[in-house]
């Protein structure tokens, strides 16, 4: 006899497909959810770098690397024009002002010279005639002047001895009116003639004082050109090391062409190139250091060139005290440039963070330190170790610094 089964119900029978289809809702509803809230990335602890948000001494400098130039650095040029004769100090000497780096030679100048010699001296004789000349005409003219007042005297005595005799009755009055008339003309004649004489007198003495001066002006043209005879020796302006020379013997120069390099090595500059980002910050007069062998020597910013280039500024530092013992050219240093005194702030270290984010965000841990989200930060001064932090953050809170090239646009961190 057939014993009839019992049909089992539907949600029996029908068991597993509900089982894989309520997972795969599940499913569905968590990827909803995902999607829908904020992106996550587990990361491992290890792999970041955590700091402590912190209320610190905040001091802003910029720390770069400088190399040591010379203090100075001279270029010689040549004053006169010629040819390289021979080359006297070789490159890399140390030279004392006025040591001699080569010579030049000039048959032009030379000749130019000698003609100048010749006119010279023969402006010298022609002076010496018009000199003698002018001292015979001077006593010529003494000689007159002493005649025409003997002669004036002698004839105020005869008229003088004249009006006696006609006081005593010897000669008429008509005779003494003939010498009257005979006095008053050779005494105005002769005071003409003395005026004459002294006109004469001074001319003699201004052309004198002419050709004093004309023998003066030609003996300063020989002495200039003398003086560029010594210009074709070629002279340290200064005490130095000589760099380079830039010509070859028997070589051709004009006036004013470099010729050689001295550099001036009784002092040292430190040349450094800064970020554009501190071409407002940066002045004459900055102090500075640099810290060698473990002791600090101190610095002050001696120049700023402000243009840019290559988003990058030029300064010049120099050694206020004393100097390390090692400083040689092509030497660099660290160079702390201090941008102003220390004070309190809200700071963080610095890491990649900025790179990444432009310093616009930072990921900031929750309470347990389990996770870390983005929050806006605004970040204010900076030095080579820290971040000065002016809103989005407080004191006793931690961040993350680094590691940010690894976790794309999750907008929150999860530790494994």
């Amino acid at each position: 006899m057939d014993i009839q089964l019992k049909k089992k119900p539907w949600y029996v029978r029908y068991r597993l497909y509900l089982a894989g289809g309520v997972l795969l809702l599940a499913g569905l509803i968590y990827v909803i959810i995902l999607a829908s809230g904020p992106q996550r990335l587990r990361i491992d602890a290890d792999s970041v770098q955590l700091a402590e948000v912190k209320q610190a001494p905040f001091r802003e400098y910029v720390d770069v690397e400088g190399v040591v130039h010379p203090i100075l650095t001279l270029m010689v040029n040549a004053r006169e024009s010629g040819n390289v004769a021979r080359i006297v100090a070789e490159e890399g000497s140390l030279l004392q002002q006025g040591d001699t780096i080569l010579l030049l030679t000039n048959p032009d100048l030379l000749r130019e010279i000698d003609d100048q010699r010749d006119e010279w001296e023969k402006q010298r004789i022609s002076y010496q005639e018009k000199a003698l000349e002018m001292e015979q005409k001077s006593l010529t003219l003494k000689q007159q002047t002493l005649e025409a007042a003997y002669e004036l005297n002698k004839i105020r005595k005869s008229f003088a001895l004249e009006q006696e005799e006609y006081r005593m009755g010897i000669r008429s009055k008509a005779q003494l009116e003939v010498s009257e008339d005979e006095y008053r003309y050779k005494t105005a004649s002769t005071q003409l003639k003395m005026q004459s004489l002294q006109s004469d007198s001074a001319m003699t003495v201004i052309r004198r004082e002419l050709l004093r001066n004309d023998r003066e002006r030609e003996q300063k043209k020989l002495e200039r050109s003398l003086q560029r005879m010594e210009e074709l020796v070629v002279r340290a302006p200064t005490d130095g090391q000589l760099s380079f020379v830039k010509v070859t013997l028997g070589q051709q120069v004009a006036a004013g062409e470099n010729l050689a390099e001295v550099k001036v090595m009784s002092q040292f500059k430190v040349h450094a190139s800064l970020s554009e980002y501190y071409v407002d910050r940066v002045t004459v007069g900055l102090p500075a250091s640099v810290t060698y062998q473990g002791k600090r020597y101190a610095l002050k910013v001696s120049k700023v060139v402000p243009e840019v280039k290559d988003r990058t500024f030029d300064v010049d530092l120099v050694f206020t005290g004393e100097m390390p013992e090692n400083v040689r050219l092509g030497k660099s240093f660290r160079v702390q440039i201090e941008l102003g005194q220390p004070e309190q702030a809200l700071v963080i270290p610095r890491g990649n963070f900025y790179s990444q984010t432009g310093g616009q965000w930072i990921y900031k841990l929750n309470a347990d330190k389990t996770r870390a989200r983005r929050v806006p930060v605004i970040i204010g001064r900076q030095n080579p170790l820290q971040y000065e932090i002016t809103e989005g953050l407080q004191p006793g809170d931690w961040v993350i610094t680094t590691g940010y090239n690894n976790f794309g646009d999750a907008e929150e961190l999860v530790f494994k």
